[in-house]
């Protein structure tokens, strides 16, 4: 059975407020998040029945877009092959590394301004994890 799919990151001062104007205006729910010490998300599913819909984070927006399109790919060597393609002319956000949540992801903005998440299935981190913590960078 295949898992790839495509999602939609939105990177923004504002996440809470934001979070909850997605969720009124589209129908969608809060589902996993987890807050930074100021309040703000760290990060954000938010869920149209048991799907994510969007992902909302805060951030100041990269490469001056606000919006980030991700794919999850069934394999390591399918999602090396799509970084190196669309490194091509663009900028390494943040090059194939292991996060907590991923044991495989990258960002990238293509030589065409998109800004791009690169994953392996996800999974949620330990209970105890800290956004302090991520080696994100």
């Amino acid at each position: 059975m295949a898992t790839a799919y495509f999602g939609i990151g939105i990177y923004i001062k504002g996440s809470v407020k934001a979070a909850k104007l997605y969720c009124d205006a589209f129908g969608l729910t809060l589902g996993y998040h987890v807050l930074n010490d100021d309040g703000c998300y760290y990060h954000s599913e938010l869920m149209k029945g048991h799907e994510p819909a969007l992902s909302v984070v805060e951030a100041d927006a990269p490469a001056g877009n606000p919006i980030e399109l991700g794919y999850t790919f069934d394999t390591r060597e399918q999602l090396e092959r799509a970084f190196t393609l669309l490194q091509e002319g663009g900028t390494v956000r943040m090059a194939p590394k292991e996060l907590p949540w991923s044991p495989l992801a990258a960002m990238v903005t293509d030589r065409f301004g998109v800004n791009w998440y690169l994953s392996l299935p996800q999974h949620r981190p330990p209970e105890d994890f800290k956004p302090a913590d991520c080696p994100h960078s």
